[in-house]
């Protein structure tokens, strides 16, 4: 089976072709196009609802035609059309997910809905094709939680922020540094070969499956004003080890309480390498098989999408044409 997908959760437009391998696993991805805007939104220091809806109206029906071409596919060849249909802007989310519907309908094909967060979720997976229970950490811009996975649509909410998601405290104090967007990677490339261990921070809620990371960020705010000289590669490499001491922590706690054998981490904040070195040491020590996604599935793109409704569709998922989107759609 064939699924094109499109990704218009936010401000990225992304579109795939991805195949299916009859007999065997893993899929095979003809084509992944993704138009960002960062540029566009970087001046303001985040995300411009309208700003990126208008972009999608422009940049979707380039790269489905894009994607056509560098597939080397008819549209009447895709057997199905995917969207995510939410978490994300409700302004973002209608133009894909109404162009997939036209597609649809348009062909006779079916029409899958898809779960931002789903397609996160399952995104460690990409390569073998096989989900197998674990516990997961997604960790994004907009979205903490820990999950427990028992297979494809078997999802348990362990926990989840209860104020910013680590993505969005990157980038808030990334901008009170006055770095640019988006921050993750700004202070990333500050904290490298610099001491994480000057600046006392907190590690808000370490008792609980649930995260904050809201007075992490106040920290830094009330801590500024103080500070003098060269002091920002250190404040990067300590809010930086912060996230990562609570994030780690927690996803080795959830591992050991639910007795699992593996352990995934996925989403925009799980490029940073300083998390992945210690969540898969932390796992090598404590017995559990860890597997992080690709960094080019990390952020967000339509094949991970693709990859969710192609798996759906094997198992008979179809979405009805009148299913709205939800920007506050829930995983679990």
């Amino acid at each position: 089976m064939t699924v094109l997908a499109l990704e218009t959760s936010c401000d990225e437009t992304a579109v795939a072709i991805l195949r299916g391998r009859n007999g065997h696993s893993g899929s095979e991805l003809l084509v992944s196009e993704i138009s960002s805007q960062i540029a566009e939104h970087g001046k303001y220091g985040g995300i411009v609802p309208e700003i990126a809806s208008r972009n999608h109206l422009v940049q979707a029906p380039r790269l489905l035609e894009r994607a056509a071409r560098n597939g080397k596919i008819d549209m009447s060849n895709i057997d199905a059309f995917a969207a995510t249909s939410g978490p994300g802007l409700a302004s973002s989310l209608m133009i894909g997910a109404s162009i997939a519907k036209g597609l649809a309908v348009g062909l006779g094909k079916p029409y899958l809905s898809i779960n931002h967060l789903e397609g996160h979720l399952l995104s460690p997976f990409f390569s073998d094709g096989e989900v197998k229970p674990n516990v997961s950490l997604i960790v994004s811009g907009g979205h903490t939680m820990l999950i427990r996975v028992h297979g494809l649509a078997g999802y348990e909410l362990i926990g989840r922020t209860v104020d910013d998601a680590a993505g969005e405290a990157f980038d808030k104090v990334a901008k009170m540094l006055g770095l640019g967007y988006p921050g993750g990677p700004e202070i990333e490339k500050h904290a490298r070969d610099s001491d994480p261990a000057r600046f006392d921070l907190p590690r808000s809620m370490l008792d609980s499956e649930n995260f904050s990371f809201s007075g992490l960020k106040t920290a830094v705010r009330y801590l500024l004003p103080k500070l003098h000289g060269d002091f920002l590669p250190d404040l990067c490499a300590s809010f930086q080890q912060a996230i990562v001491d609570i994030l780690v922590r927690k996803t080795i706690a959830a591992a050991r309480k639910y007795d699992a054998d593996l352990v995934t981490v996925s989403g925009g904040v799980s490029c940073n390498q300083e998390l992945r070195r210690e969540l898969g040491a932390a796992c090598t020590r404590k017995g559990f098989e860890f597997k992080s996604a690709e960094p080019w599935l990390c952020t967000d793109n339509a094949a991970m999408i693709a990859f969710a409704g192609s798996l759906r569709l094997q198992v008979g998922f179809e979405s009805k044409v009148t299913e709205e989107i939800d920007p506050n759609l829930a995983l679990a």
